[in-house]
């Protein structure tokens, strides 16, 4: 199947805390054909309501769909350039095939850039039974105190981990901590913001049903964002991921 869907978030920038966060936007993606069809979801009207968001000028209108049979520049300009002697290791760092595609990269690697505020992620698909599994890099460990940071440098391919809901998170108040299985448990970071919220519905009550370990750890010079990469699997029975209003194309 060559379809794949990946959306586009925003966090606000003003310095205040909690930094709302929206996802504002879906790329639907046809890569054999090619075919990239862009279009805004409610998170974008909601940035709008609520914060003072701009709309990317290549995307100036709210309620339209976009298509192309290249990759936009927003995504594209995420994505090291295949050219660069760097670029195998890259992939490696990221755990996907030399055969991956710009989305199979996006879906891995963040689409963080140090110039904005945007942070790009793969759609979640669960199986009938509810089964699902994702990937992610660990985030906000850089401020950890040494002893922390010296735990993660130990963490092993295939250790477990756990997960754990914090709602008293300073920046976002809504998080979900990323915690070591030792007899004194360590926490280590967070789960991507973009998780935040499916997780919080079902961690609590669920916490059995998830199995979160080690997929790879990459050690210096590798980027400090793409650091430790955590595989999560579980069941959603009853709950859809990524679902909610904010979700949702403002678009048919």
């Amino acid at each position: 199947m060559s379809e794949k869907t990946l959306f586009i978030a925003w966090q606000d920038q003003d310095g205040k805390d909690p930094r709302p966060w929206f996802p504002i936007g879906r790329l639907d993606a046809d890569v054999e054909r090619p075919l990239y069809r862009f279009r805004y979801t409610g998170g974008a009207q909601s940035a709008q309501n609520q914060v003072d968001f701009s709309l990317p000028p290549e995307f100036p209108g709210l309620r339209k769909a976009y298509e192309s049979d290249t990759l936009f520049p927003i995504f594209k300009n995420r994505v090291m350039s295949p050219r660069r002697p760097d670029f195998p290791e890259y992939l490696s760092a990221l755990d996907i095939p030399k055969t991956a595609t710009s989305i199979d990269v996006l879906a891995a690697n963040g689409g963080r850039k140090m110039t904005d505020a945007y942070e790009v992620f793969p759609k979640i698909d669960k199986h009938p039974d509810g089964a699902f599994s994702c990937r992610f890099f660990l985030s906000e460990w850089r401020d950890m105190p040494a002893p922390v940071k010296s735990r993660i440098a130990s963490l092993n391919r295939g250790e477990e981990l756990r997960l754990a809901l914090d709602r008293a998170h300073p920046a976002t108040k809504l998080a979900v901590q990323v915690q070591t299985t030792d007899c004194i448990s360590v926490v280590i970071g967070w789960t991507p913001q973009y998780l935040a919220e499916d997780l919080a519905a079902s961690v609590p009550q669920c916490a059995g049903e998830f199995a979160a370990r080690v997929a790879r750890v990459n050690p210096p010079p590798a980027p400090a964002s793409q650091r430790v990469l955590i595989e999560l699997s579980g069941n959603w029975n009853g709950h859809e991921p990524m679902s909610g209003p904010d979700f949702q194309p403002l678009v048919d």
